[in-house]
């Protein structure tokens, strides 16, 4: 079985962590996050994945390679943004689909039974599948309401106001070989604006999915998504976490600092005495001195964090970046990569710093 992964966004809503690491191999609680996709795929007998890639594509495919535990992967570029169905076409002009494949969003971490989307799928004869997925809160996502046997009667968009499901698009396609020939070559398409509208009554189909399902393309749910791997909500081959619920990987240096509950430290990481890291994650090589306090934020590769500083919870500082001794990060604040905070600064709750140079 073949997919293709979606993964050519530049990730802005995470930025500045996306600044320096491609989103797609992001570390989510310590592993680069398509890791956690492929996994996923290649349970459900997934034994081939394209990932059509843009933004720092060299970058993805150093981290993953060639071939990840018996799957291969196979590389289609975008030169230009083509939207969500202008790879896939791509990659059919490229020579590389199969007659039938999956479609998967490159910014979800789930659980959901593709098995049974597939069989689905089979069983109606239809030309599209999309997985859809239940959520409380539908602005901002697509809804797609389907008759007694599953057939798509709309596609609405990121619907506002009352709507007449709550089941969204969840970013899961099955896709026959003929609607991908549909697809105008040589530019930006979507298959939410441009394709889906057009297959409905047409042999489209929703399957509606259960499990676990989370979009982590915002740093509020990136945090979410990484709290509920720690807490074992979604299958993953973590390894064990410690009684805090945390996971430290090798090379920690801890003595004295407070862990936990419920965060991450990369590799090779050190937390001064008496500091907390609470509910938050440090990527490698995250220096922390004494008697500080992290809480509910995101540290990329190499920051370091002076003596008594304190970082307030959604604050996120890009790879790097120095804070002085006894500085405040304010709540949602954001420092771009290499940014200094001199000692004693405190920097203002919703607060960008930017880089002297600016990050390319």
């Amino acid at each position: 079985m073949q997919a293709l992964v979606l993964a050519g966004g530049e990730g802005t809503r995470l930025r500045p962590l996306t600044y320096t690491t491609p989103k797609p191999v992001m570390p989510l609680a310590g592993r680069p996050f398509l890791l956690f996709m492929l996994d996923w795929l290649r349970w459900y007998g997934v034994d081939e994945v394209i990932l059509s890639c843009g933004f720092m594509s060299d970058g993805v495919k150093r981290v993953l390679g060639d071939i990840y535990d018996g799957v291969r992967l196979r590389y289609v570029i975008e030169e230009e943004p083509l939207g969500t169905a202008g790879p896939v076409r791509l990659a059919f002009d490229e020579g590389v689909l199969a007659e039938r494949l999956l479609v998967l969003n490159g910014d979800v971490l789930t659980d959901i039974d593709l098995g049974a989307e597939l069989a689905q799928h089979a069983r109606t004869g239809a030309r599209a599948t999309l997985a859809l997925y239940p959520v409380d809160d539908t602005a901002g996502y697509g809804v797609v309401p389907t008759d007694a046997e599953g057939r798509v009667e709309a596609f609405l968009e990121k619907a506002e106001g009352e709507t007449p499901t709550n089941r969204i698009n969840a970013g899961a396609y099955v896709i026959e070989r003929d609607v991908v020939e549909g697809i105008p070559p040589g530019r930006a398409v979507s298959f939410e604006r441009d394709v889906f509208p057009e297959l409905v009554g047409d042999g489209l189909y929703g399957y509606a999915a259960e499990g676990y399902w989370i979009d982590i393309g915002t740093p509020e749910r990136y945090l979410e998504a990484t709290w509920d791997l720690l807490a074992g909500k979604v299958v993953s081959q973590l390894p064990p976490r410690d009684e805090t619920g945390s996971l430290v990987y090798e090379g920690c240096l801890l003595s004295g600092a407070h862990v936990g509950p419920q965060s991450v430290l990369g590799r090779h990481c050190s937390v001064g005495s008496d500091s907390r890291v609470e509910r938050s994650v440090l990527h490698d090589r995250v220096m922390v001195g004494a008697d500080a306090a992290v809480v509910e934020s995101v540290l990329a590769e190499g920051v370091r964090v002076g003596e008594r500083a304190r970082i307030e919870p959604g604050a996120l500082a890009g790879a790097g970046a120095v804070i002085g001794d006894a500085a405040v990060i304010g709540s949602g604040a954001r420092l771009d990569p290499g940014v200094v905070v001199e000692a004693g600064v405190r920097v203002p709750a919703g607060e960008r710093l930017e880089a002297v140079e600016p990050v390319q």
